[in-house]
């Protein structure tokens, strides 16, 4: 496809970005790609005000560049400053000049409160949203304004169908799978002490839902399965951020049980070391935020299809009905047994369960497909 496309990406720049969050968007870039269409990687720097130095920016783009430069996507990261106005340029040399992303043939927008002036810049837009349920109420509750786009894609099934316990805010929401570039992520087998592992965010805030608030942390949700190190065959790990708080109070509280805590900003430092971290383990095991059980918004984790690319089996927490059903590879659990129970039936047939994790990665995940059919729908 001769196309030049223009991905908007959020908090890419931050020192504080982690690699796995930014391969989300490297698996839409590598994916892209792979189909003949030159990818612009758009950053947002907010308003251009006295305490946000250019160095600033400067220093933060060279981060940025150098993460992604073994990836060949170095070279087309543009930084523009966006606001009601209209977008404004950059001058910081050796980067593509903003006008020629904005001449994209189509706008991929992962960045929710863009302004309308941007993403009216663009032939066609499409808005990708990767946090199914929680943007819905966001945009409901005026929480945040979303400019209008000509496509609406979700990585949630149930948005925008009965099924959900939310409201779709009006859109025509299209379901597409979080990608993942399978030549980037071949099957790799671990060594005989590899454990079960997940990357996760912890703390997060409050949230209220039909009159009743309760707390939306992954905290709350792990802390359900203190017990499980203790009731599995395999180690298992956490790698969360650990603030001073964490260190002295849920690290000891989850060693004492039997998990093993890592920090999550030295296993997420590069691209290439949060693939290694991926690679290096067993398979995974995750919680979902409380919401996404509570609004019903079936989704499969941007980290969970890496492990299942690697060949490593996931094993998941329900939130809904999903139409991935497989025999095995990804299985999802809504109790202490079942997680046990997952746990020892791969356990017990290792090699067809991590044959089973990349066969589904390459049939429902695979990122040239599913760019190809966002392509087709986004254009047509």
């Amino acid at each position: 496809m001769n196309l030049t496309i223009c991905i908007a990406t959020p908090h890419t720049l931050a020192g504080s970005a982690n690699a796995a969050h930014l391969w989300i968007f490297i698996n839409w870039a590598l994916g892209l790609r792979s189909l003949g269409c030159r990818v612009f990687w758009l950053e947002d720097v907010g308003p251009l005000t006295a305490p946000r130095l250019m160095r600033d920016i400067e220093n933060a783009l060279a981060d940025l560049q150098d993460r992604l430069r073994p990836l060949g996507l170095a070279d087309d990261v543009v930084v523009a400053s966006l606001h009601d106005h209209g977008p404004v340029a950059l001058p910081i040399e050796g980067t593509p000049d903003l006008a020629g992303a904005l001449e994209a043939d189509l706008l991929i927008n992962f960045l929710y409160a863009a302004p309308a002036t941007f993403v009216r810049r663009f032939r066609r837009s499409a808005l990708v949203d990767v946090d199914p349920g929680l943007l819905q109420m966001w945009m409901s509750r005026a929480q945040i304004t979303v400019a209008p786009h000509d496509r609406y894609f979700t990585i949630g099934e149930t948005v925008g169908t009965s099924s959900a316990r939310f409201p779709d805010w009006g859109a025509p929401w299209q379901y597409t799978p979080p990608p993942v570039f399978l030549p980037a992520w071949p099957v790799v087998t671990a060594d005989a002490s590899a454990r079960y592992t997940t990357v996760t965010g912890w703390w997060d805030k409050w949230m209220e839902l039909d009159g009743e608030m309760f707390s939306n942390e992954k905290r709350t949700a792990f802390l359900k399965y203190l017990e499980l190190p203790r009731r599995v065959p395999r180690e298992m790990e956490l790698s969360i951020i650990l603030d001073e708080f964490t260190l002295s109070t849920d690290r000891v509280i989850l060693e004492q049980h039997g998990w093993k805590v890592r920090e999550a900003r030295d296993l997420c430092a590069t691209p290439e070391r949060f693939r290694e971290y991926v690679q290096g383990s067993r398979g995974e095991f995750t919680c979902a935020r409380p919401s996404a059980g509570r609004l019903n918004s079936t989704w499969v984790s941007d980290r969970t299809v890496c492990y299942l690319a690697s060949g490593k089996p996931a094993v998941v927490e329900y939130t809904a009905p999903s139409r991935y059903a497989p025999e095995g590879g990804l299985v999802r659990f809504k109790t202490m047994e079942e997680v046990v129970a997952a746990l020892e039936a791969i356990e017990f047939d290792y090699g067809r369960h991590s044959r089973l994790a990349r066969d589904i990665a390459e049939e429902h995940f695979d990122a040239t497909k599913v760019a190809r059919s966002v392509l087709e729908r986004a254009l047509e």
